[in-house]
């Protein structure tokens, strides 16, 4: 690769992970990212409609962890903070301005597996500062700064990359626009890098964030499926808008294709949406297969996950600042060659965040104390059924909300009028039947279990009080960038 650049250190000396030969060397880890991928835009969970073939087997190889959540964000770009958490193994109150920075008290995985002697690449997409970028990987190619690319310069078609710069100073002059559709410039990245790494004896780490299928949904490429609108089975909890103001719905993910939204329309948008998984799921498999052309598929460890889940109609909305489960549930799978995992899928509560831990353990790497995730190699090995006995959400100051066993509570306070909802996940999956006048007790209990859990997570609203926090407004971002700073 012309611009692949390295500045790495010799490698260090790491004990033998249990499992491996003795003379083998420690295993890798592909970590695969998708943005804004609903947890169920996948063949093989359930989806007539999508066609995502490499995506598919990676699950008939793997664990598939079916209920995952992202902890929730403060701000309407969840990617940021979700990404954050994921890197960093730390909880929503526990990252620094819902992950606009990553301080350097805060290690992230890469920088992690780093520190103990493994080769660590990127391409794709970082949402972070630019240092923490550095600090992680010592290799990187067409890499993306920022949330989305933008629709007023062809998006997906036309984006904005970076050669990987040491100085960590990313200048708009030093930037370019790639040639490709962004999926195939990442996929090429990410072919040339693992086609270097074949010669290498050190491990790697290799992090493909790619920003497919966040919007705009581009015109696609000559590669994937292309969906007839027609064809698109409308989701079951369909609606043209949603029902009560959330206070989100003049978000800019909501605009997108403003409401009341037709059965037609949304059907337009789902063609647009699916193709764009599929196009990445063909960029997927061409990393899968450089990966077994080189020979290291039986010793690499491989995570795929989304960011974060998006709505596409469900519930009469069309983003993802909601604590729904098509927004905040996300599809996460891991792969561990040394292991016969056979395609099983285990409903384990978990967050992303807990990956990192997790990917310690299986590569026998010490869990940094700047960690709060739990690793989850006890469910990976059948060991146990349950890894969290709930999960607390957020979103902004106007949104929380409490999953435990088959149910889920959401309230709401938008300028202090509260509303609540409580589903039964397993009857009703697409969260449309609000149980909170037929099941009074078990509102109470849940409200009271959420409260518990918020004060133990040191949350800045306070349930109990009326507005919650301040006098009640939405928090705006230049009140979101001073809460939870951290001394470095």
């Amino acid at each position: 690769m012309n611009h692949l650049k390295t500045f790495a250190a010799a490698s260090l000396a790491m004990a033998t992970f249990s499992g491996c030969q003795q003379n083998q060397k420690e295993p890798n880890v592909l970590f695969i990212l998708v943005d804004d991928m609903q947890n169920d835009a996948i063949a093989a969970l359930g989806n007539k409609d999508v066609y995502t073939p490499n995506i598919d087997g990676l699950i008939a190889e793997g664990i598939t962890f079916t209920r995952t959540y992202t902890n929730g964000a403060l701000c309407g770009a969840l990617s940021m903070p979700s990404r954050a958490m994921l890197l960093t193994g730390r909880g929503i109150f526990e990252i620094q301005s819902d992950g606009m920075k990553i301080p350097d008290n805060q290690i992230t995985f890469p920088e992690h597996f780093r520190a103990n002697g493994y080769r660590t690449f990127a391409t794709g997409k970082w949402h972070s500062d630019l240092a923490s970028f550095n600090r992680s990987f010592e290799e990187g190619e067409n890499i993306f700064f920022g949330g989305m690319h933008r629709y007023e310069t062809n998006g997906h078609c036309s984006p904005c990359l970076h050669h990987y710069d040491s100085s960590a100073e990313y200048k708009k002059e030093t930037a370019f626009i790639g040639e490709k559709f962004s999926s195939e410039m990442f996929a090429d990245a990410a072919v040339d890098f693992l086609n270097s790494a074949k010669d290498d004896d050190r491990p790697f780490m290799a992090f493909v964030s790619f920003t497919s299928p966040h919007d705009p949904r581009n015109q696609l490429p000559d590669y994937g499926k292309k969906y007839k609108a027609e064809n698109i089975t409308l989701p079951d909890n369909f609606l043209p808008e949603h029902s009560f103001d959330n206070g989100e719905l003049d978000i800019r993910d909501e605009l997108v294709l403003p409401p009341p939204r037709t059965g037609a329309k949304m059907q337009e948008e789902l063609a647009l949406y699916y193709g764009m998984v599929s196009e990445v799921d063909v960029q997927i498999g061409r990393i899968l297969q450089t990966l077994d052309a080189i020979g290291e598929r039986d010793n690499t460890i491989i995570v795929f996950a989304s960011d974060n889940g998006l709505a596409m109609g469900q519930n009469g909305l069309l983003g993802k600042q909601s604590l729904y489960e098509h927004s905040v549930g996300v599809p996460m799978l891991i792969i561990d060659p040394r292991a016969k995992m056979c395609g099983r899928q285990t409903e384990a509560l978990c967050y992303l965040y807990d990956i990192y831990p997790t990917l310690c353990e299986l590569t026998g790497l010490k869990i940094p104390t700047s960690v709060t995730g739990r690793s989850l190699k006890p469910v990976l090995e059948g060991k146990v059924g349950t890894h969290r006995e709930d999960l607390f959400l957020i979103y902004s100051n106007q949104q929380r909300g409490l999953v435990k066993d088959r149910y889920k509570y959401i309230i709401y306070n938008v300028e202090g009028k509260i509303t609540e909802q409580l589903f039964d996940l397993r009857n009703d999956p697409g969260e449309l039947e609000n149980l909170v006048e037929m099941e009074p007790d078990k509102v109470v209990t849940y409200k009271s279990l959420l409260v518990q859990r918020l004060k133990e997570y040191s949350d800045f609203c306070d349930l109990t009080t009326p507005l919650w926090w301040n006098d009640g407004h939405k928090l705006k971002w230049d009140e979101l960038i001073n809460l939870y700073l951290f001394e470095e």
